[in-house]
């Protein structure tokens, strides 16, 4: 067990997975230097430049030799420095990749991990702060993880390198320099979600770093009286239906809260199929929380009203009480 931030514990994941198999390796810009966010620091010089690649800047070659390499029977992590910037790529995931085992009758994978960094942080602006994540749900053939803690960030990572199919894991810009605990020696199943705070009353489903805000809001609604159970999905595909359904059918309430757009976000499809599911069971009107569609601005007071806050959570929650 070590105390480390969220940043640290996935360049650990990393370093293990690079120590124990010598298929894995990484590709990127500025990796070298250690990436754009420190998360790769120190390991060009302990494991050498062939397998902490410096890329030129074009994602779309970054990931297509990346998918090359796989085929071959490597295991790249390929960084994007920024989830905006994979758009460059998306013809190689979507296309290519994403439907490889697919279109070569399994006699070829592409176990790959694309490391797309999202969200708002540090007036990044519009190019630089978007959550994207529900657009690949839509792709048959990827994996999507979402992590929220430095214990999910080494473990669910560690599991996304060791899937022989295509994971894109979306870490949090805001929360590198969480800090938490790490048991190194803790599986994570992909596509299990965690109950971070019990709860009989509401139940509130989020991922990333909004899960660490519902769990905030979880504590203000104690004070009000109301017993709130926070589920993090940390995979958005597969999802833990069983888990999310189980909370809804005690609870009988439900908020969901993500910073992406609320409009086409994954939120909808949890909603969908808890109205599916349990229907007439439900005790209060379903709350979905997501940043407005629109653009995030550079100036910190217009940024934050893109935000999903444990102010906003608490609010929807005791909404559903009424």
């Amino acid at each position: 067990m070590a105390t480390m931030n969220y940043s640290d514990a996935a360049r650990e994941a990393v370093r293990h997975a690079m120590s124990t198999d010598e298929r894995v390796w990484c590709v990127g810009e500025d990796l070298g230097r250690g990436g754009v966010f420190g998360q790769y620091m120190g390991l060009q010089a302990e494991f050498g430049e062939k397998r902490i690649c410096d890329a030129p800047i074009s994602e779309a070659a970054i990931m297509g030799a990346a998918f090359g390499a796989a085929m071959v029977g490597t295991r790249p992590i390929v960084e994007m420095r920024f989830s905006d910037f994979a758009l460059c790529a998306v013809d190689e995931l979507v296309n290519q990749i994403a439907k490889a085992r697919f279109m070569f009758g399994g006699q070829s994978r592409a176990p790959m991990v694309i490391r797309e960094p999202m969200g708002i942080w540090r007036s990044s602006a519009a190019q630089h702060s978007q959550s994207l994540e529900s657009w690949y749900t839509h792709i048959p053939g990827l994996s999507v993880v979402c992590p929220s803690t430095p214990q999910d960030n080494y473990s669910l990572l560690s599991a996304a390198i060791e899937c022989d199919d295509p994971i894109v894991y979306f870490e949090h810009k805001n929360i590198w320099k969480m800090e938490g605990e790490v048991d190194f020696t803790k599986d994570i199943k992909l596509g299990k979600a965690r109950v971070r705070h019990e709860g009989s009353d509401v139940t509130i489903v989020s991922w990333s770093d909004t899960a660490n805000q519902a769990v905030t809001a979880a504590a203000e609604l104690e004070t009000k009286g109301v017993s709130a159970e926070v589920i993090d999905l940390r995979s958005l595909w597969p999802w833990d239906k069983t888990v999310v359904l189980e909370s809804v059918a005690k609870t009988g309430r439900l908020v969901v809260a993500h910073e992406s757009v609320a409009v086409g976000g994954f939120g909808a499809e949890v909603v969908a199929t808890v109205s599916e599911q349990i229907g007439y069971g439900l005790k209060g009107r379903v709350r979905r929380l997501g940043a407005p569609r629109s653009l995030i601005a550079y100036a910190p007071n217009l940024e934050d009203k893109m935000r999903v806050t444990p102010e906003m959570i608490t609010g929807a929650a005791l909404e559903t009480m009424k």
